[in-house]
């Protein structure tokens, strides 16, 4: 199989068609798009999510904070802990796992959000840093916000830019590749997106406001996660390649390695949506954090993007960009 999340298709078939729904106090199940569970306790739903950081190496801490704060984020809640499993090869040396945990120590103080627990490991089994992370939050049950609540009709607002995680992880761990066509100021520029993954902000400030339904954008891009909240939510879409918004960095990274910013993964970018788009804008910017009206969620299933050079159904995501240079 290739590099990358098994495909939806599959996932559908021999993953999630396999689980066994017995619990009545589960109040939001596995599904396509669903990155969330939320268990009911009383009053208040308890929500988890879990995350694997496979692709990147030099920040890997950083992002696996921020991914699966992410995760919670996108369901209205403020992240409030994390178990963390780190493995490690046998090449790793005690200031590695040093380095490691000041970074996921350093994000998950900004965040406010407490280690709680996990499990730290040097195995064989993996020939680079793979951590897993599981973050947990609460709720009030009638603020859950889901990937499958979208309506027709809604507006579909972006925030921040495309590819912003995948414009870190090459710019940090593929710089030589970059040299030759990237000045060093705008490879470090690049790095620095880094610092924008997070989205957990304008997730709570969308809760707040009263969305209809939130997706963090991680593997497959901005494209792949438009069409999961599509699938999940069983409507269709109709998106303007010339709204989303692409940093230069981005577009310049993928012009030189020739892969799509649409496609490639962008954890920092949430998409949401809601009945009036250009007010949560306004609610958003008045908060620091730029957002952009980039289409409409229609009727029936057909998900289009208008592009530059035509129009592009918005399909199932293939792998995601970033394993291509892997």
């Amino acid at each position: 199989m290739d590099i990358g999340k098994i495909p939806n298709s599959i996932l559908k078939e021999i993953v999630l068609g396999k689980l066994n729904n017995n619990r009545k106090e589960i109040l939001l199940r596995p599904g396509i798009g669903e990155d969330c569970c939320a268990v009911d306790f009383g009053e208040y739903a308890c929500v988890l999510t879990t995350d694997p950081i496979t692709g990147a190496v030099n920040q890997v801490g950083n992002i696996a904070v921020n991914v699966a704060c992410n995760d919670i984020a996108s369901s209205g809640a403020e992240p409030l802990g994390l178990l963390i499993t780190l493995l490690a090869p046998p090449r790793t040396t005690e200031k590695d796992i040093e380095t490691i945990m000041t970074s996921i120590c350093d994000t998950a103080t900004v965040l406010n959000v407490d280690i709680i627990g996990g499990h730290t490991e040097i195995t064989a089994a993996v020939n680079q840093v793979v951590i897993i992370s599981t973050a947990v939050a609460k709720i009030l049950k009638d603020k859950l916000v889901t990937t499958s609540g979208a309506k027709p009709g809604d507006d579909i607002v972006m925030t921040k830019s495309a590819g912003i995680e995948g414009t870190a992880i090459i710019a940090s761990d593929y710089e030589k590749l970059l040299r030759e066509r990237m000045s060093k100021d705008k490879i470090d520029k690049a790095k620095d997106f880094v610092k924008r993954i997070s989205v957990v902000k304008e997730g709570v400030i969308a809760g707040r406001f009263g969305v209809n339904s939130m997706h963090d954008v991680t593997e497959g891009g901005i494209l792949g996660a438009l069409w999961e909240i599509g699938e999940a939510s069983r409507v269709g879409m109709e998106v303007y390649e010339e709204m989303i918004p692409v940093e230069d960095e981005t577009s310049l990274i993928c012009n030189i390695l020739n892969i799509n910013p649409l496609k490639l993964i962008s954890s920092g970018s949430l998409l949401i949506t809601c009945a009036d788009g250009l007010a949560l804008i306004g609610e958003l910017n008045k908060n620091g954090v730029n957002a952009a009206l980039i289409g409409k969620v229609t009727h029936g299933t057909n998900r289009v993007l208008y592009g530059r050079n035509g129009i592009e159904i918005i399909d199932e995501p293939e792998t995601d960009e970033l394993f291509k240079i892997i």
